[in-house]
């Protein structure tokens, strides 16, 4: 399993100033293991296959952040793995359901994504899954130039590298 490492960002403080602002936050469990972080080896990106992860939103959570959405506001996953059990946890329509299970979900370019607004996660790596999540999520010309622009300024890339806040692409 590995840390949740995009939420280090977040101290008991940094909660409070939030909570104080009216954001909320809920929790969501994923036992992530070692194939999330594999570099796609695959010729062809639709042949790679995901290893099983079990992962939770509980029924409260699933309320609470459709109720935010209803009342304008925005969910944003904190880490590319939560959106992973976000999109597992979605219906056809982009509501939140309860979820307790397996999910092997592999999300790359051209899918829609309809459980986030906003992805807060760390500069991932080349070839990984979760730059492709990232470059899904937010497009690729938006990817491209912030990759740029990290290299540029030095920034920290992987688990414990900088954060970045991601934006859905608008519907083409």
């Amino acid at each position: 399993m590995a840390a949740p490492t995009a939420g280090l960002h977040f101290t008991p403080e940094l909660l409070e100033r939030l909570k104080a602002r009216g954001i909320g936050h809920r929790f969501v469990t994923l036992h992530v293991g070692a194939g999330t972080f594999l570099p796609v080896k695959s010729e062809r990106i639709e042949d790679h296959r995901m290893h099983p992860e079990w992962g939770e939103v509980s029924q409260a959570t699933a309320e609470a952040l459709n109720a935010a959405r209803a009342k304008g506001g925005r969910i944003v996953p904190v880490g590319t793995t939560s959106l992973r059990l976000l999109e597992s946890a979605t219906d056809a329509e982009g509501r939140l359901q309860a979820f307790s299970g397996e999910t092997a979900i592999f999300i790359t370019p051209g899918r829609a994504i309809r459980s986030a607004d906003v992805l807060m996660t760390n500069f991932h790596l080349p070839e990984s899954t979760l730059l492709m999540l990232v470059a899904a999520f937010s497009g690729m010309d938006a990817m491209r130039a912030a990759y740029a622009h990290a290299l540029t300024e030095s920034y920290r890339f992987y688990s414990y590298g900088d954060a970045g806040l991601w934006f859905r692409e608008p519907a083409q």
